[in-house]
């Protein structure tokens, strides 16, 4: 976990116990488990296929609640275990493990969804030179987290927010979209900000052929296009400017993404990998320990 990351993650845990715990704390736990009573507990994905994340970020949730707690992770984000294989144990105070347990549980659930749905998609374009990529359509707040299980299930971070790369959008083009303007904003950013990645958005071949005119465009979004249309966009940057990627977008569903992968397009952007991926059935089993 890099550094930003890290940061994310930590304000994370910390909205999310005060969320849970608000100004009173555990009150159940503090009322029905003896103080010194200690525990045991495991983790573990009862689902076939799943690909893990937010191992790390568990890990953290309990050392917060409690820093004397023993955390152990036994697999790593990304991988992918049996159902019922332990990937996560946790020792010490019972009553603290069951204060932290719903947070963590919370993370690793979210972020494992995300990172198995978005392992299904890279694996529906397999054989092809296609890469999947997320969007900005993620959860207020848990954008670098998000795009961190992206990475983790195989896929490929598109840019990070508005700061880090340049997309001109159909909504941008209805202010300005004559081409000598549109140069002149690319030599702007060329100057400001050299090696910054510039992508414009089409939703038309003849807008495609008028912005592969355009010199210093390193991506083409290819929005809501068929793949009759797909295709044919594809020959004409070949026999045009082929330095040019194109990527496709709009819709994009596991059943439709492997034909947008065959029309040679470099790259298929889908914003149901944060958005939409369902959380995977991840549990807690909890044991207590006889002091003695």
């Amino acid at each position: 976990m890099n550094s930003p990351e890290k940061d994310a993650a930590d304000a994370l845990i910390k909205a999310a116990l005060l969320e849970d715990l608000g100004d009173r704390g555990d009150v159940t736990t503090r009322h029905f488990v003896p103080p010194d009573a200690l525990g045991r507990a495991r983790l573990f994905a009862k689902q076939p296929d799943t690909v893990l994340s937010g191992l790390e970020i568990a890990r953290r949730v309990f050392e917060r609640v409690d820093p004397s707690l023993r955390v152990h992770l036994s697999a790593a984000d990304g991988d992918s275990p049996s159902p019922g294989a332990t990937v996560l144990e946790v020792g010490g105070r019972l009553a603290s493990i069951l204060t932290a347990e719903r947070t963590a549980l919370n993370f690793v659930q979210h972020l494992s969804g995300v990172a198995t749905l978005t392992r299904r998609f890279v694996h529906a374009v397999q054989g092809t030179s296609c890469r999947i990529l997320d969007t900005r359509k993620t959860t207020p707040g848990w954008r670098l987290l998000e795009k961190a299980a992206v990475a983790h299930g195989g896929g490929t971070n598109h840019r990070n927010g508005l700061y880090d790369g340049v997309m001109v959008k159909d909504n941008h083009l209805v202010a300005e979209h004559r081409l000598p303007a549109l140069r002149a904003g690319i030599d702007r950013v060329r100057s400001a900000h050299p090696g910054m990645k510039i992508e414009l958005e089409v939703d038309t071949l003849e807008q495609l052929d008028a912005f592969l005119t355009l010199d210093g465009v390193d991506v083409i979004l290819l929005d809501n296009m068929s793949l009759e249309q797909l295709r044919e966009a594809v020959r004409r940057r070949n026999a045009t400017k082929p330095s040019v990627q194109l990527e496709a977008s709009g819709g994009v569903r596991l059943d439709t993404v492997r034909g947008i992968a065959e029309t040679g397009v470099d790259f298929v952007s889908v914003g149901a990998l944060t958005h939409s991926a369902p959380a995977v059935d991840v549990s807690l089993e909890i044991r207590s320990e006889d002091p003695s």
